[in-house]
């Protein structure tokens, strides 16, 4: 349930009603302000409180109940896009952030040489791969541990925060000693006990899609993580199972439309993932952005052939530089802006 308070209201008039109705009612209550209203966000059993009653208050203009499971992450809840400043950088909002980097860090000169790069190009945050979730146990795992120790030298040579995919949930301090934005990959969406973890932290969290859940599956996914407190995010929608074989999986574009109605919290696309063609990168970007996503996370690899994950979706810095240039240009369009960073 949501109280909307009139735009005559005072802030102490709103703390006031606030303070009342936590005393009337046993629930949680969150309060939102916004641009045009302050909203009050009810979270917990609402079903024997009176909606007319509240509704009668000189303060409120409105008040609804929230049909939808999900409630932190709702849109009703906080009516202005989220928008996140992590490491300089904004993730949300009318900047479009670039998250660019290989699918595994392989050594010091490939990632410390891709990230330099990429970052020349335009990349706002640096992805790599230290835990590898892979579907045969005797396909590369990754280089854990020094993956990361890999990844922090790439940061100290470039400036560029570090987006990595969490395994375990044993792992996470380490994560959070080590990684600007802890990834949780397709495989571990609805891994309860791991999202639960991360809701404990403040670091934000890069959900992906998992393979074939649903919009609010995936939603829910992300309540979990709010529920425990930590309210930074950020969707990625990386392509779900279909019965088509041509692509790796079917990049639902939709699916930025939806959680844009939805939600207030921000979401970028995979176009590697989704596609798993290097050659569908370059336009499956432009759509994103034509979509209304907040970001790109995009497979870069200075030698795709020999790559040790994922060569055949990865492009070249080369590509990736061209690839950039033409955002920037759509997003134009769309009167947005590739981030750009010192």
């Amino acid at each position: 349930m949501i109280v909307v308070t009139k735009h005559t209201a005072s802030e102490q008039e709103i703390s006031n009603l606030v303070e009342e109705l936590k005393s009337a009612y046993p629930v949680e209550i969150q309060k939102i302000t916004g641009s045009g209203c302050t909203v009050l966000g009810f979270i917990g059993d609402t079903s024997s409180i009176d909606m007319t009653q509240i509704e009668n208050d000189i303060r409120v203009e409105r008040v609804m109940r929230v049909t939808e499971p999900f409630k932190k992450a709702n849109r009703h809840f906080h009516p202005d896009n989220s928008i996140f400043e992590i490491g300089g950088r904004k993730i949300g909002g009318k900047d479009i952030a670039i998250i660019a980097g290989p699918c595994s860090v392989e050594s010091e000169e490939q990632i410390v040489g891709i990230a330099e790069s990429v970052k020349a190009s335009g990349a706002t945050f640096l992805r790599g791969g230290a835990y590898k979730p892979r579907s045969s146990p005797y396909a590369f795992q990754g280089l854990e541990e020094d993956g990361l120790e890999l990844l922090k030298i790439a940061r100290e040579k470039t400036g560029l925060p570090i987006v990595s995919e969490i395994m375990d949930v044993r792992t996470i301090e380490k994560f959070i000693d080590d990684v600007d934005i802890i990834q949780v990959g397709a495989r571990n969406m609805q891994n309860f006990s791991l999202l639960k973890e991360l809701g404990r932290t403040r670091k934000p969290v890069l959900l992906k899609r998992g393979l074939s859940s649903t919009i609010e599956e995936w939603i829910m996914a992300a309540e979990y993580i709010m529920a425990g407190g930590n309210e930074q995010v950020i969707f990625c929608e990386r392509g779900i199972r279909t019965f088509e074989s041509y692509t790796r999986n079917t990049l639902d574009l939709s699916a930025i439309c939806a959680i844009k109605k939805l939600s207030h919290l921000p979401i970028i696309v995979d176009p590697s993932h989704a596609t798993g063609l290097k050659f569908m990168v370059e336009p499956m970007c432009m759509a994103a952005i034509a979509a209304g996503a907040d970001g790109l996370i995009i497979e870069v690899h200075n030698n795709p052939a020999k790559a040790l994950c994922d060569g055949a979706q990865s492009i070249t810095p080369e590509a990736f530089g061209k690839v950039v240039n033409k955002m920037r240009k759509y997003a134009a369009v769309e009167e947005r802006q590739i981030s750009e960073v010192n």
